[in-house]
């Protein structure tokens, strides 16, 4: 049980770096949180919500991996190699496509309720 709970707390500071250091960790997660907002006050299905809520992990899980993945980098060359630019800038757009999957996620759940919102106000 030890070991299980030293893991848990290894991973804790692992999560808690990643959102001191990393700016963009902290605006997909707050964007998250008001997408998660919205799907409530726009009372979006149970189903909807679990979308929503998997496209947001999806992108911090992408934000993680994508700093974990820096950061080998750094601490295997200080130097500039093209290749360690090619590595860091697939993992960012990895992190980038998970963003888009995210969004039209949104599109999806949020967006008809939304348009509902937006006639009865026009008409």
């Amino acid at each position: 049980m030890y070991k299980v709970m030293r893991s848990l707390k290894y991973a804790c500071y692992g999560l808690q770096y990643c959102f001191k250091t990393q700016r963009n960790m902290v605006i997909h997660a707050l964007i998250g949180v008001i997408v998660l907002v919205f799907g409530i006050y726009l009372q979006a299905s149970l189903y909807g919500m679990l979308f929503l809520l998997m496209a947001i992990m999806a992108v911090l899980v992408a934000e993680a991996f994508n700093t974990a993945l820096e950061k080998t980098i750094d601490l295997y060359t200080k130097e500039r190699s093209g290749l360690a630019q090619i590595a860091k800038d697939v993992a960012a757009g990895a992190v980038l496509l998970t963003a888009f999957f995210a969004v039209l996620v949104g599109l999806v759940v949020l967006g008809p309720p939304l348009w509902q919102i937006i006639r009865s106000q026009l008409l």
